[in-house]
């Protein structure tokens, strides 16, 4: 089964770049299937990654930045893929 974490923050105001930069330099435990990063208006960072691993695995995850970096708590969500059938 493939697991796809998803991490999205909201950086402080301008700080969108200094966001991004902090998330690409965050090591995990292991390193994950694919890992991707993604960006958006009002400087949202998204990371997914993606992991061979039932859906309740222990898997590491990206930390909270620091809190003058971000205007608030980071989003989390867990997927499973599925069949097409």
């Amino acid at each position: 089964m493939t697991v796809a974490l998803m991490w999205e923050a909201r950086a402080s105001d301008g700080r969108g770049t200094d966001l991004l930069a902090w998330a690409r330099a965050q090591e995990l435990a292991r390193e994950p299937l694919r890992r991707e990063f993604l960006r958006a208006p009002q400087d949202r960072v998204l990371v997914i990654t993606w992991w061979d691993a039932p859906y309740d695995a222990e898997l590491p995850e990206l930390p909270e930045p620091d809190s003058e970096l971000v205007t608030r708590a980071v989003h989390r969500w867990r997927f499973e893929s599925v069949s097409e059938d």
